[in-house]
């Protein structure tokens, strides 16, 4: 095997492979890639070389119960990492773990580690997983007795670069006797200063609204393209997300249909403001509610981190009004915000574009994380 191949990785729930990227920036081969959705699949497949037989688009459940049909793929296995939905992760919830039916895909990545027995493993998940944090270690000796040494941290985004507030639960384990402390000292070594979101957004083609509602297809200069010839400006940003590539493509870079009221509040908000703002108080459509929906609207500020990128742009961009201009961000500034390259073509259609970003592990903080675990490898 050549040494490019030597620390073989499988993602489970990949989405689109911003967790993927980052890893193989770090120096792990993606090797085996499992992804319920076959629009997010597509998507990792138009970024990555593996042929299709690297690839079980499906339930985790029915590949944990056909394993042994892809056992060639998953020896010698060096990391897995994975970030299953988990529901039932709440405080209030007093049930075990394990018990809920809510967590049967938590339950089904337990599985697969304990089948593939990888040297290291990440599980990525939202922050409040660590109120169960007994119970998840319970869990762990549970499938695995001592085996694997493991823990965890929360670990912030903007801490490595990404112009964004995202704060994630990593926990990381090994079955080569390294202490988990030691590993996450490697990864906080890579801590630079953010970025802020007008680095991410600096230099970009101005989009305007499109203002017919329903029409599909639709490509022009004024509401964007799916592809399209660009010279970026080079900057530190272009640099620390695309590293010396000389990239002449502009991807995903589209807005959508906004209404005539939408459009004016996009323009009247100051950068920061949200729905509360006397600017818009005589057209916000929300106000008997203001108290539920103070930030149904939100513009961005350029001089600040972005606010979470959520999967919720699928359905509007109201709470990410682009700080110049009146419109939500496009799928391209998403993508950039989470630190994707831009060369990474979204595929799918423009709602699904935002679905994929906003499931996806920014690219920069898994990179942190690959490197950090890689020097006990090399």
């Amino acid at each position: 095997m050549s040494k490019e191949n030597t620390y073989k990785m499988v993602d489970l729930f990949a989405g689109c492979g911003g967790l993927s990227l980052g890893m193989e920036q770090a120096g792990f081969t993606p090797w085996f890639v499992n992804e319920i959705v076959d629009t997010f699949c597509n998507t990792y497949k138009r970024n990555h070389k593996l042929s299709d037989d690297h690839y079980y688009v499906g339930d985790i459940n029915n590949l944990n119960t056909h394993i042994d049909e892809y056992q060639k793929y998953l020896s010698d296995i060096t990391i897995v990492c994975g970030g299953p939905p988990c529901q039932g992760f709440s405080m209030a919830n007093r049930q075990r773990i394990l018990d809920d039916p809510r967590n049967q895909l938590y339950k089904a990545y337990l599985t697969f580690l304990k089948t593939v027995r990888p040297k290291f493993f990440v599980l990525e998940n939202v922050k409040g997983m660590a109120h169960r944090i007994e119970d998840i270690k319970q869990n762990f000796k549970d499938y695995f007795g001592e085996e694997y040494k493991f823990d965890y941290q929360i670990l912030k985004a903007q801490d490595f670069g990404v112009p964004q507030n995202r704060e994630r639960f990593i926990m990381i384990g090994n079955c080569m006797g390294i202490e988990p402390s030691e590993i996450f000292k490697e990864i906080f070594k890579n801590k630079r200063d953010h970025f802020v979101l007008k680095d991410a957004l600096e230099g970009l083609p101005h989009l305007e609204a499109k203002k017919v509602k329903g029409v599909k297809y639709t490509e022009n200069a004024e509401s964007g393209f799916t592809e399209c010839d660009f010279v970026y400006p080079v900057t530190e940003f272009y640099h620390f997300i695309n590293g010396e590539k000389e990239i002449n493509k502009l991807y995903n870079h589209k807005n959508r249909y906004n209404n005539p009221r939408d459009i004016e509040i996009y323009r009247r908000l100051p950068q920061g403001a949200n729905s509360l703002h006397p600017s818009i108080a005589d057209i916000m459509p929300y106000k008997s509610r203001n108290g539920i929906f103070k930030d149904k609207y939100f513009k961005l500020d350029e001089n600040q981190i972005c606010k979470t990128i959520t999967s919720h742009m699928r359905f509007d961009c109201n709470m990410y009004i682009h700080p110049w201009e009146p419109r939500g961000l496009s799928p391209r500034e998403a993508a950039r915000i989470q630190t994707f390259p831009d060369d990474y073509v979204i595929t799918g259609s423009q709602n699904i574009w935002y679905a994929q970003v906003g499931n996806a592990v920014p690219v920069k903080l898994a990179k942190a994380i690959g490197d950090g675990i890689m020097k006990f490898l090399r």
